[in-house]
């Protein structure tokens, strides 16, 4: 079946219907189940802290590790995806994810359940490092804005539906139930890739994996992570300027081997293409604004309002819900209109949503927050698919991993600055830290819109141009 689908990718611009339909579903089900999970366990955190007896602070742990090795190894993934093939990669991430995933349901303890986590989170970098290089291959180039938005309409969807899903479970059965969900998910996903997703074709066959870079990418990375949560947390001084000193001596020599490779780990090199570093930098910018946004308002609603926690994730659910309408209709969009035009006016909308959330009135109703969070999400839903066409389109093929594994990072990063910026705020201003929160995540906003608007003076990658087609 594969060696079909090979010949049938060669001759053609993307694959076949109905096949294409069919590597579509692969992909989004492996997105789906690793987006859950990063929210699903969120909800049971104060139960499984009471059940495995450890304390709120240690139960943490069980998201931080999910999110830390995602961090630290998605760009490996990617590397490893522009080396081997993108179907092998995905396929390793499925079966891992699948497999960490019976773990942690059989788990009994705090430390089986953190390690199972780990695997978990390397399994969700590998789908997340090469699923929008294999859209690359799935789609026409005409069309891959349509597969981006279906993307950000999947990963929209999983994270409303996070909370719902998690509660359900959590009123009829034990905690370990939150992750059995995955396994007859992965199972079909695993069925779906192995017989439907193609190969792509390994340009770079000299190419070596570089495992230098590899490991000092996730210490970098690590040491960024630990300093920024250092800072939060009001860890001792002398700790934070020495995990701050290590990230600043192990990075510049990390940056500094990868400006001298052919084939870097990191494509610092592709940041040489304008479209594509601006196309990084918004996302970065608008990840941040995000997370500001979605870590401060729980609080307010909570403390301030008066919400229990169904109705908080009720009040949270209609940004996410924008998104799934709004983000298909701009992936469309950008076939026609220039991404920096798109993003530039989704996010301005999206600035303007977070300024109007933090003048809220003192005694707001429901419909009050609602229509706001719902212009927050079109916003956001506008942006986001063009923004993750543009960086995908607008770098050669082979090197569609590392492209993906940046936009993958560039995210992460921005959510790590996000929520670490709220933690200050919160400490520095515990009077009124949701709103300077939100203020501060509409600046971010605005500058992401502005950094969008850049892209303006550069032409849009020829797969995005359906003129040129």
């Amino acid at each position: 079946m594969v060696k079909d689908l090979d010949d049938l990718e060669r001759r053609s611009d993307g694959l076949p219907i109905p096949i294409r339909y069919w590597a579509i579903l692969a992909i989004a089900l492996g997105l789906s189940v690793s987006v859950l999970d990063g929210t699903i366990a969120n909800v049971a955190l104060p139960t499984i802290a009471q059940n495995l007896n450890t304390s709120p602070s240690n139960v943490i742990w069980v998201v931080n590790a999910y999110q830390l090795a995602i961090t630290i190894s998605i760009l490996s993934f990617s590397s490893l995806g522009d080396i081997f093939g993108y179907r092998k990669v995905y396929l390793f991430g499925l079966l891992l994810f699948t497999f960490s995933s019976l773990a942690c349901t059989l788990s009994n303890s705090f430390f089986t359940l953190t390690l199972s986590r780990v695997l978990q989170g390397f399994g969700a970098a590998a789908i997340a490092s090469v699923n929008t290089a294999l859209l690359r291959i799935i789609h026409p180039k005409r069309n891959i804005g349509r597969g981006m938005g279906i993307n950000a309409l999947v990963v929209a969807f999983s994270l409303a539906a996070g909370p719902t899903v998690a509660s359900s479970i959590l009123s009829v059965a034990h905690w370990n139930w939150l992750f059995a969900i995955n396994l007859p998910i992965g199972i079909l996903a695993i069925y779906i890739a192995f017989k439907y997703l193609p190969q792509n074709p390994v340009k770079i066959t000299r190419r070596r994996f570089d495992f230098l870079s590899s490991a000092a990418n996730a210490v970098t990375f690590a040491l960024l992570i630990f300093t920024m949560e250092g800072i939060t947390h009001e860890q001792k001084l002398h700790f934070i300027i020495l995990e701050a000193s290590a990230f600043i001596i192990i990075g510049y020599f990390f940056i500094r081997r990868q400006l001298q490779q052919e084939d870097p780990l990191m494509p610092v090199d592709l940041l040489r293409i304008p479209i594509f570093s601006l196309s990084i930098s918004t996302s970065l910018c608008s990840f941040t604004a995000q997370m500001l946004a979605t870590v401060s308002l729980p609080f307010f609603f909570q403390n301030t309002l008066g919400y229990d926690s169904s109705q908080i994730g009720m009040l949270l659910t209609p940004w996410p819900l924008a998104i799934i309408v709004v983000a298909p209709i701009s992936g469309r969009l950008v076939e026609h209109i220039h991404a920096g035009i798109l993003g530039g006016i989704g996010l301005t909308i999206f600035a303007i949503g977070l300024f109007l959330m933090s003048f809220l009135p003192d005694h707001p109703s429901r419909f009050d927050i609602v229509w706001r969070m719902v212009l927050c999400g079109i916003g956001f839903g506008l942006f986001q698919s063009p923004n993750n066409s543009t960086i995908i389109s607008s770098v050669p093929q082979h090197r569609s991993g590392g492209a993906s594994g940046m936009m993958g990072t560039a995210r992460l990063l921005g959510q790590t600055l996000g929520a670490t910026l709220t933690a200050m705020i919160f400490s520095l201003v515990p009077g009124n830290s949701t709103k300077a929160s939100l203020l501060l995540a509409g600046t971010f906003a605005i500058l992401a819109a502005g950094i969008s608007c850049l892209r303006l003076s550069q032409s849009s990658p020829t797969a995005l141009n359906s003129k040129k087609e």
